[in-house]
């Protein structure tokens, strides 16, 4: 049984152990494909940076060339047209006052474009480009000079860009197959909770089937015994007694079967539900302590869609949380419902002054599997959770807690949402 016990409590620990391994281990893997990406583009990068100052030094000599060289005929024309007009990376010349005398390959300006504002453009581009590669001056005769600057070509700025583009599917796609891992996740988990609550009421079916056929019989015995002795037997109160344990092995039988299918909402009156739960554990409440107190404030609040079986079910699983909570001879739990601020829905506020819960549990306690008890599975909030925002489209959330404040709220809507 110890080792039992020891087995429940740490099976939420183990899956979270898992589950924070796994993103670990994803980021970690994004994080070495990113460095990966960065380092092989900037390294072709690079090359193509080396190899093009390498064009640009030979650019600069043929101009240097055929600005100085004696020949003036077809040959000088083929070098200027074929090799310096063709080059395909930004080119700025600026005479020997600075200013642009002539520009090739500028995103957003033409060749014959010279404006004032142009000018003032190409020269905020020179000193970005003097920055980056260097200044190359031309030398035209005896004291003439130019002054030739050039940039990255588009190839390499759009090779700049790869990495980020890259890492960015790559985080696209690891974003998908998380919420993918997720959703099959919660599939898995959904099925084996429509299996478990299933199987759960087809093994209580059984037994109760059983116990209401030999209720019947004592029923019978009970009237045979009546005729011949007039005063009350024990029989009699064990037969009540047992009347009311098949009644609910009846219910809890009949909320497992609705786990897993669309249950019927009805409007129903919520204080009513809430009073059942409330007489039905106060006659308990000499088993929890008999210093323990349970009250309810209801307040004025209109019917609600509601399904009372599965309802009575979360307030049951609420306050047997807080009565284990709190101490068995000073111990208070206090349930109260009103209207929600803006009039559209029901607030319950379930209130003890247990032990809270710490801001680390806080964090985990409608997840499946997780419990701080010795004793028990973990499902209970979790039931809670999925019962009031998935069938009862409202919602549950723990607003407070601190040792001798503990502070649950529910909330339902008014009117059903479409």
């Amino acid at each position: 049984m110890t080792a039992l016990k020891r087995y429940n409590w740490s099976l939420s620990d183990l899956y979270v152990g898992k589950s924070t391994f796994l993103k670990f281990f994803l980021l970690f893997g994004i994080v070495v494909i990113a460095v990966v990406f960065i380092w092989y583009t900037f390294n072709v990068i690079d090359h193509l940076q080396e190899d093009t100052r390498a064009q640009v030094e030979k650019y600069v000599q043929l101009w240097q060339l055929a600005a100085n060289s004696p020949t003036s005929g077809s040959e000088l024309q083929f070098i200027f047209n074929e090799i310096i007009v063709k080059a395909t990376f930004p080119i700025i010349v600026l005479d020997d006052r600075k200013e642009p005398l002539y520009w090739r390959n500028i995103r957003g300006i033409t060749a014959d474009d010279t404006t004032h504002s142009t000018r003032l453009k190409l020269k905020e581009i020179v000193g970005r480009m003097q920055k980056n590669n260097g200044e190359y001056p031309l030398y035209f005769g005896e004291g003439y000079v130019n002054y030739f600057y050039y940039g990255d070509s588009e190839v390499i700025n759009q090779l700049k860009m790869m990495p980020f583009i890259e890492i960015g599917i790559v985080l696209a796609f690891m974003l998908v197959g998380i919420i993918g891992f997720q959703n099959i996740r919660r599939s898995e988990e959904r099925h084996i909770w429509v299996g478990m609550a299933k199987e759960t009421a087809h093994q209580l079916g059984t037994p109760i089937s059983s116990l209401m056929g030999w209720l019947e019989m004592l029923e019978a015995e009970k009237k045979t015994a009546e005729g011949i002795d007039e005063k009350p037997s024990v029989l009699t109160e064990t037969m009540e007694n047992m009347q009311v344990d098949i009644a609910r092995l009846q219910k809890v039988a009949k909320r497992f079967s609705m786990i897993g299918s669309i249950p019927e909402l009805e409007t129903a009156d919520l204080n009513r539900v809430v009073g059942e739960v409330i007489v039905y554990y106060r006659r308990r409440l000499p088993f929890q302590g008999k210093g323990i107190q349970l009250n309810f404030t209801p307040g004025e609040i209109p019917a609600v869609p509601l399904n009372p079986e599965l309802f009575s079910w979360v307030l049951e699983n609420m306050v047997k949380n807080s009565l284990e909570a709190v101490d068995s001879k000073a111990g208070r739990v206090e349930i109260a419902t009103g209207l929600s601020h803006d009039k559209k829905g029901v607030v319950i506020e379930l209130k003890d002054n247990g032990r809270g819960i710490s801001n680390a549990a806080a964090r985990k306690i409608f997840r499946a599997g997780f419990t701080t008890k010795k004793r028990g599975w973990g499902l209970g909030l979790t039931l809670v959770k999925r019962i009031v925002e998935e069938y009862h489209v409202g919602r549950v959330w723990l607003k407070m807690s601190r040792p001798g404040e503990t502070i649950f709220e529910i909330i339902l809507p008014v009117e059903k949402k479409r």
